[in-house]
């Protein structure tokens, strides 16, 4: 695990999905971190930090939906009988 990273590496944009630890409510965040040569982005601890990440996504990503927005309840009418 990585605790610090040479400044030397250059800055990659990415979008980041994750759930916080207050609810289920899933998230993003566009940050940029340095990338390693081998492509690999280096996410520091302190952003990890509460945080189940997802996934890790080039650039900025426009997301046009996330998982339970679009859920209606619909209500039943009492059919007791």
């Amino acid at each position: 695990m990585l605790t610090s990273v040479n400044t030397n590496f250059p800055l990659k944009e990415v979008t980041i999905i994750y759930y916080g630890e207050e609810s289920l409510e899933l998230k993003h965040g566009v940050e940029s971190f340095p990338q390693l040569k081998n492509g690999r982005v280096v996410i520091p601890e302190s952003y990890k930090q509460d945080k189940s990440i997802i996934a890790v996504c080039e650039g900025r990503v426009n997301i046009l939906n996330k998982f339970g927005e679009r859920i209606e309840f619909k209500t039943q009418p009492n059919q007791a009988v």
